[in-house]
This record gives C-alpha cells, sequence and structure tokens, in this order.
C-alpha cells in the first residue's frame, strides 16, 4: 500500500485538501496537495513530518466575515458621526429630491456620508413623502436620527402663524410677512404676485422662516384654488367671469360691514352696473368718474365676499350709507340718500 495513503490523516477526504511538510535536506517549507503527495509518493524518511492542513468550514468563515462587516457599518453609522459645535438649519424647498438633500447635509457636515442618509430615509420615512419646511438638526446627530427626521416630517422647530385678513392688498400682505420671516424678501414677493391681486387667499397660515417666496405664493393660490372649487358650479351658473366676480368681492371687502348687509350691496353694485351708472364706491375713487367695474382686483377677498358677489341679494334700493356705529342705511332715491346723509353723517 502506498505510504502516504496510509497515514490516516484525513488525506483521503478529498483531493482539495492541504498538507505541509519539511523537507530535511533544505529546510523549506513547501505547500503541496495530496495530489500531488499520491502521484509523486514520499520516502519513509519524511514521513512523519508530514502534517494535515485542518480546514475551516466554508460556512463558518462566510458567517464570520458577514458578522465582521456588520460590525464595523453598525459602528460606523451610529458613532463615527461629524463633529458639529452648533445646530443646524436647513429648508427642504416643494419638490427637492431626496439626492440633493442628502448632499447638502453631506456639505454642511451634518451627515457622514449622503449614501447612507438616503438608505435610511427609505426605511424610516412615512407615506406622505418628503415633507417641506425648515428642519432644526441638533449637534452631533446621528445619521438614523436626521434620517428620521426628514422622513417623517419632524422639523424639531414651532412653524410661525401668519394671518392674512381680508381684504389685504399685496402691499400689504408683504409688509405683514416681512415683519413675520426674517428672509422673506418684500420686493421679490411683489415682482413675483404682479397680476396675482385678488387670487391671493386670505387666511391663517402657518410658514417657517426660511420658507421661499415662491412656496410662500403657491401656498396662497392653492387655498385661493381649493375655496373656488367650492362654488365653481355657482360661478358657472351665475354668467359671470370669475375676473368680474373677483373685482366685485374686493370692493365688497371695503363697502359692507358683514354678512347682515354685504349681500345686499352687492346686489346694488350689479344693478348700478346693469344700469350704466357708476358704482361711486370709496374704496376706488376712480368708480365716481368711470362706469363699470375696476380693470383688476383691488385687494385679495375673502370667502363671504365672494359668495356674495356670486349671490346678490335683490332689492329696491340704490344707494347705501354706513353711521359712525358701522350701522347700514339704505335709500331708493338720490333724495333720500341725501338725507340719510344728513341725518347719519353730519
Amino acid at each position: 500500500m502506498d505510504p502516504v495513503r496510509s497515514r490516516g490523516h484525513g488525506l483521503e477526504r478529498g483531493l482539495g485538501g492541504f498538507v505541509e511538510f519539511y523537507y530535511k535536506n533544505n529546510r523549506k517549507l513547501k505547500r503541496y496537495t495530496d495530489r500531488d503527495l499520491l502521484l509523486n509518493g514520499m520516502d519513509d524518511n519524511n514521513r512523519d513530518i508530514i502534517r494535515p492542513f485542518k480546514r475551516i468550514p466554508r460556512l463558518k468563515i462566510l458567517n464570520i466575515f458577514l458578522v465582521g462587516i456588520f460590525v464595523v457599518f453598525f459602528v460606523y453609522v451610529l458613532f463615527l458621526i461629524p463633529f458639529r459645535s452648533e445646530d443646524t438649519t436647513i429648508h427642504i424647498a416643494q419638490g427637492q429630491s431626496i439626492d440633493s438633500i442628502a448632499k447638502e447635509l453631506e456639505t454642511k457636515h451634518v451627515v457622514r456620508d449622503d449614501l447612507t442618509l438616503k438608505f435610511f430615509v427609505k426605511i424610516l420615512k412615512s407615506g406622505k413623502g418628503i415633507i417641506t419646511g425648515d428642519y432644526l438638526i441638533e449637534k452631533n446627530s446621528p445619521v438614523w436620527v436626521v434620517a428620521w427626521q426628514i422622513g417623517r416630517g419632524h422639523h424639531n422647530l414651532e412653524s410661525l402663524k401668519v394671518t392674512i385678513r381680508e381684504g389685504l392688498t399685496n402691499e400689504e400682505i408683504a409688509l405683514l410677512l416681512t415683519e413675520k420671516l426674517t428672509g422673506f424678501n418684500k420686493d421679490l414677493f411683489l415682482s413675483a404676485t404682479l397680476g396675482k391681486q385678488g387670487y391671493l387667499f386670505p387666511d391663517t397660515y402657518f410658514l417657517y422662516p426660511l420658507d421661499t417666496t415662491e412656496e410662500i405664493i403657491n401656498k396662497l393660490s392653492d387655498n385661493f384654488n381649493n375655496k373656488i372649487k367650492t362654488v365653481s358650479s355657482e360661478i358657472k351658473s351665475s354668467g359671470k367671469s370669475l375676473k368680474d366676480i373677483i373685482t366685485l368681492a374686493s370692493i365688497l371687502e371695503g363697502e359692507a360691514s358683514g354678512k347682515d348687509d354685504i349681500y345686499i350691496i352687492s346686489g346694488i353694485l350689479w344693478k348700478r352696473i346693469n344700469m350704466g351708472m357708476p358704482l361711486q364706491v370709496d374704496i376706488a375713487p376712480d368708480t365716481y368718474k368711470e362706469k363699470g367695474l375696476p380693470a383688476n382686483p383691488i385687494n385679495n377677498p375673502g370667502l363671504l365676499s365672494i359668495k356674495a358677489a356670486i349671490n346678490p341679494e335683490d332689492s329696491s334700493y340704490l344707494y347705501y350709507l354706513h353711521d359712525g356705529n358701522g350701522i347700514v342705511h339704505f335709500a331708493k332715491s338720490f333724495e333720500e340718500h341725501k338725507q340719510n346723509i344728513s341725518k347719519y353723517l353730519k
């Protein structure tokens, strides 16, 4: 029998194993496969120094390798965070991609790696997607905390409550926003809203200091469109254009004192237009000379005025005035109106 095969050291287990031995004559370590030993043989003098190479199962090696990678990744992600000595506020704009957000945070050293942030955002985000607005990220926040904030829309700061009341012009809205938002650009807002007066809906909004001009305008415009949808069928039935309705509604903001008189005053003004009579309203001085509606809305009306412009109340009156207490007094003729002037305004 071949002396190598008789050693009983496991060489029979396959030709893929390795054995190591020393040659006594040159004392060099050489590696031979069991195939080499079987084919070439070995003399009895070297037989006692043959030592089998112990094999580690491949699956065990793979498991150790994967565990090592996981540990390194875990430490990298959760502990090796960029050093930030101060909090960071960022603004996520409408339609901004997660790629640009992650790159911005990496550039500002909020996170170490943009790819890791995107990975965690994908895992932690809610079904609503990325929510626009300002985000305050506290110094030395781990990447998964940053991803949780962005993915879940946790801004970590309070938005600013801004109430735009009915009847404000674009100029007045711009002044209000300048007082509320430190980074607001009044001139840019006025330039971007040319031709949009009347179509920026007055309401209470929750804004962030870093909101862009475009975002603010979109919020006001989208709100207007949503409100108009609720009365779109009434507008169609009225036979009047949206522009005419909004223009008259803007006049009603300055001429009526509330729901008790606004529908009757709307009927009076539409009657004057149909008669070819000047509107003669104090809020728009040009109407004393020129007939018909002004060329454009003179302010941004609210929903009550819009509804009153759509649904005027018919009456026999043609004139009206408000006394010092805000009480309205109607008149059917100009002579009666003059008497009311003498009685309530002098």
